[in-house]
């Protein structure tokens, strides 16, 4: 193929034939030319392309990690709530648990059980046989409705303990209370409950008590707890003091040479409420105790008797 130029200024005309090297060298080359400013083109197109578009999404990156970053310390912030709740409250239970083992070792105490059979100082034995299944991780909910379940479990134990207290309580102070013991340390039985000779008359006469010889001066101490309702001289009794232990029992200690307490004291059981003397209908020093029930005489030696806690039974 050849191609021919004419030009009008010089009148002539100018043949290039196609196929030469020359012309396919300026073909080239002109290919060249057009490739290379199309290449120059376009990457200056795509630099300014890349120089927004990352931009725009960096910024749309970061934003969404803010976001996330947000969240996750929403949520960090609930789970220490949460096990800020649960800390209080195993907290709580804790103190729950120590004040029931102080409870418990006071009744083992007080009951005289074997620390053996119950020690509150160890954690309880347990055991059983292995399984295959291992079963499930403890969640929060799970976890939540175990210490529901153990809270409401130590409040059931707590009333228990504490109406099982209530009851030893009451039969050791109804213990306390109840007449039993000598009311002297020292002095031998000089007259029983019952009939015999009056020593003033010499005729018979009931005899309401019982009477310890003694030294003048010794000490007369309270059988049981109560509250003294006589202190003063009464026909016959000479210097009495009269204590009241409630369920109906009342002791009177007579012929005193000196009264230690007033009316209205509360004793306490081995308490000294008086001094052996020989005021009122009496032949010497000597102390005339006497016990009543339902205002009634009994015989006072069944509470002197060594084991006159026995009696306790019909009290229950």
């Amino acid at each position: 193929m050849n191609i021919i130029v004419y030009s009008e200024e010089r009148g002539q005309a100018r043949q290039f034939n196609l196929r030469s090297p020359r012309c396919i060298a300026f073909g080239a080359g002109l290919l060249l030319l057009v490739l290379g400013g199309s290449f120059v083109a376009g990457s200056m197109v795509g630099a300014q392309w890349l120089a927004g578009e990352p931009a725009r999404q960096l910024k749309a990156w970061s934003a969404e990690l803010g976001r996330e970053r947000a969240d996750l310390e929403a949520a960090r912030l609930v789970l220490q709530q949460n096990v800020d709740a649960l800390a209080i409250r195993v907290g709580v239970m804790n103190a729950r648990v120590i004040r029931l083992d102080a409870l418990g070792k006071r009744l083992t105490e007080m009951a005289k059980i074997s620390k053996g059979e119950f020690n509150f100082d160890s954690v309880p034995p347990l055991g059983g046989r292995e399984q295959a299944d291992a079963g499930q991780p403890a969640g929060a909910p799970l976890l939540t409705d175990m210490l529901d379940r153990l809270s409401q479990l130590l409040a059931n134990r707590e009333q228990q303990l504490g109406a099982l207290e209530n009851v030893i309580l009451t039969r050791e102070l109804r213990r306390e209370a109840y007449p039993h013991g000598r009311p002297v340390q020292a002095g031998f039985i000089s007259s029983f409950f019952g009939s015999r000779v009056d020593p003033f008359t010499g005729y018979t006469a009931f005899h309401a008590g019982v009477d310890f010889a003694g030294e003048a001066g010794a000490q007369v101490a309270a059988v049981a707890t109560g509250v003294v309702i006589w202190s003063g001289e009464r026909m016959g009794y000479g210097n009495l003091v009269e204590v009241n232990h409630g369920g109906g029992y009342v002791t009177r200690y007579a012929h005193n040479s000196a009264n230690l307490v007033k009316v209205g004291d509360a004793v306490q059981k081995g308490q000294v409420l008086a001094l052996i003397g020989t005021t009122g209908h009496s032949t010497g020093p000597h102390l005339h105790f006497e016990v009543l029930h339902d205002g009634s005489a009994v015989d006072p030696m069944a509470f002197i008797d060594r084991n006159a806690a026995q009696p306790l039974k019909a009290l229950r």
